[in-house]
């Protein structure tokens, strides 16, 4: 995780002390429920919970917080529904080509089993857990951290102003919205041009895509993450079926919808799709979804289309 993190809030007609005063307990709102997600999940940390988990796997069960329980459960759910496409047992694919956070312990294949294999062992519907074997919770665990935070936001904050809050919270490009900065124009994210270089070179915007009500966007890409390991540039979205890092084609997927969580889980599973399979699935399961390919054609889906405000090619 440890993506940088801000918060945007449409104070309206507050007057500016109160205006300020919302911003700052928002701002405590969901910085706490990042650290709290991040202490539950992070590959990243030492102290983290899943660093322990993954460490003592395959091994006897242990009780683990709510947070992390909900997370694995979610991350089960999302290797069942993409058929596999998504699937976090990628630790010793992504230590393997040098994507090395804190040491998770001795890991064995680079493949996910991909024989329906379930992620977790569960004593009971809430009884202590155990993991066959390691997991990387980065993508999905931002999405979940970021719908959790809306959610508090909302449970929190939401009667505080009328019109209820209306705000962004931005997790290093992924996204999640809930009303409008304004009674005109619902909110606009941008789709950066994956061809920029890493940060901190500024990339160029694409296309603007609209975002109402409670909405999520989310986006996997090559731009920031992408290095060379013994002579071959890699990258950190590895398809579990492979072991290897996949995407042929494609140096970037967004996808909105929602929720974050999910739409970060099919922006990762469109994107390993490949060019030549991502417009198929996309279409087929309805989603809103904007893909670059290697050679920078942009290219979306007719749900994609109805949400887009402003393309650059077409300027």
């Amino acid at each position: 995780m440890a993506s940088p993190l801000r918060l945007t809030i449409a104070s309206g007609y507050l007057p500016d002390d109160v205006a300020g005063l919302l911003a700052d307990a928002a701002w405590t709102i969901v910085r706490g429920t990042f650290e709290v997600a991040e202490v539950a999940m992070s590959r990243f940390r030492e102290d983290s919970e899943l660093t322990g988990l993954n460490r003592s796997s395959p091994g006897p069960a242990s009780s683990i917080s709510r947070p992390l329980e909900r997370a694995l459960a979610a991350a089960d759910r999302a290797r069942r529904v993409t058929g596999g496409r998504f699937d976090p047992r990628i630790v010793g694919a992504l230590e393997r080509i040098g994507y090395v956070g804190v040491p998770q312990g001795r890991v064995g294949s680079v493949r996910a089993p991909g024989d329906g294999e379930r992620i977790l062992d569960r004593e009971g519907r809430t009884g202590r857990v155990a993991l066959r074997r390691q997991v990387d919770l980065g993508g999905i665990g931002k999405g979940l951290a970021l719908r959790w935070a809306a959610n508090a936001l909302d449970a929190s904050l939401g009667d505080a102003t009328n019109p209820p809050l209306a705000y962004l919270i931005d997790a290093g490009g992924d996204i999640v919205g809930s009303g409008t900065p304004t009674a005109e124009e619902p909110w606009h994210v941008g789709i950066e041009d994956p061809s920029a270089g890493p940060d901190p070179v500024p990339a160029a915007v694409i296309a603007v895509v609209a975002v109402a009500g409670r909405g999520a966007v989310a986006t996997s890409s090559v731009r920031r993450l992408r290095w060379e390991h013994d002579g071959t540039v890699v990258h950190h979205l590895i398809d579990p079926r492979t072991g290897e890092p996949g995407g042929d084609g494609i140096v970037a997927v967004t996808v909105a919808g929602p929720d974050p969580a999910w739409a970060e889980v099919w922006s990762k599973a469109l994107f390993l799709e490949g060019a030549g399979g991502i417009a198929d699935l996309a279409r087929r399961r309805g989603l809103a979804a904007w893909w670059v390919t290697s050679g920078g054609a942009l290219e979306m889906t007719p749900a994609a289309r109805v949400r887009t405000v402003w393309v650059a090619s077409e300027a």
